[in-house]
């Protein structure tokens, strides 16, 4: 029998790769406080690329306690340089995000980790480098202005699958991972594991 596979998340988007990719999942929710796991990484200086490393985990983790078969969990922060960018709580915040990061190279630290029997068992992580045009202010106002508030679910204030496609000028990894899911590593596990064909 197959095993069960569980995503620790509620993102929309992870769940909707994995659907799109023929992979049945049941997606449950972690109960962590991200804000407080977060802040006490990096009073402590850990890399954004742990913190995003160890938010996966606590997820998967968390919700292996109570789930069996392989539990996915996932987490993306976004790098520039050494500086890790949050979600933008709002649209102010949104603009100021892309004035931040127009003009610049930036890193998303894009980890999962796959939970069993409530421990992990396998860890990935992926680091697409994406380098965003010289953007004006009259573009960045329109940009949030036509967006809205979809890009508050976002940690760089954009999502490449839409409008934001038009913010950069290079784009160095896999589309999966920008998109917070590392999925072509995820499948080659989940057919070791016999989830899914060979």
């Amino acid at each position: 029998m197959s095993l069960a596979v569980t995503l620790a998340s509620g993102s929309a988007s992870r769940r909707a790769l994995l659907t799109a990719a023929g992979v049945g999942a049941d997606a449950v929710a972690p109960n962590v406080d991200e804000d407080s796991f977060r802040t006490a990484m990096r009073a402590d200086g850990v890399s954004v690329r742990d913190q995003a490393m160890q938010l996966a985990e606590m997820k998967a983790v968390r919700v292996a306690q109570n789930r069996p078969g392989l539990v996915i969990g996932g987490d993306q922060m976004l790098a520039l340089g050494e500086e890790a960018f949050d979600k933008p709580r709002d649209l102010a915040e949104a603009k100021n995000h892309l004035n931040r990061l127009s003009g610049k190279s930036h890193t998303l630290e894009t980890a999962i980790v796959v939970c069993e029997d409530g421990r992990p068992v396998w860890r990935h992580l992926a680091r697409p480098k994406l380098t965003m045009r010289q953007l004006s202010s009259e573009f960045i106002d329109d940009y949030v202005e036509t967006c809205g508030a979809v890009l508050l679910s976002t940690v760089g204030a954009y999502q490449l699958e839409g409008r934001g496609a038009q913010l950069f000028s290079r784009i160095e990894g896999d589309y999966f991972s920008i998109l917070g899911l590392p999925l072509l590593p995820l499948l080659d596990y989940l057919r070791v594991r016999k989830v899914l064909p060979q």
